[in-house]
């Protein structure tokens, strides 16, 4: 079975033509990493007719770079992804701050398309908002 067969073949994200004018597509793990994207950049209740379709990693951005908070975003985005993304089987979530960007979390995803043996990862950007301080 080809890739496109099991994981499907849609709409590039964000929406975008080809040189020739038509609508861009993407299929195989390209299009996995679209869609596991969007699940965590989606918060539940953006979407009206799937409105607890997404992850609520927005819920973390006030939290800072706390071992509590990097467990609390482990276990979002894997329940997240386990139920809207059924074409993967997910193995570690990594979570830890970028080494030169403050106010970024980088969540590390090691994945495999299921029915295949292809270890994969994807790395997902999340911003914290800063701490201002006492006004």
């Amino acid at each position: 079975m080809n890739d496109d067969e099991f994981i499907g073949r849609g709409w590039a994200f964000p929406l975008d033509v080809t040189a020739n004018g038509t609508i861009a597509t993407l299929g195989g793990p390209r299009k996995l990493e679209q869609a596991m994207a969007l699940v965590l950049s989606t918060y539940p209740g953006e979407r009206p007719f799937r409105p607890a379709f997404g992850a609520r990693l927005r819920d973390f951005a006030f939290d800072g770079a706390s071992e509590q908070t990097f467990s609390a975003i482990d276990c979002e985005v894997r329940a997240s992804l386990r139920i809207w993304e059924p074409r993967v089987d997910v193995g570690d979530v990594t979570v830890y701050p970028a080494p030169n960007q403050e106010n970024l979390l980088l969540i590390d995803i090691t994945y495999v398309v299921k029915g295949e043996n292809d270890r994969r990862n994807l790395v997902y950007p999340f911003y914290t908002i800063p701490d201002e301080g006492d006004y």
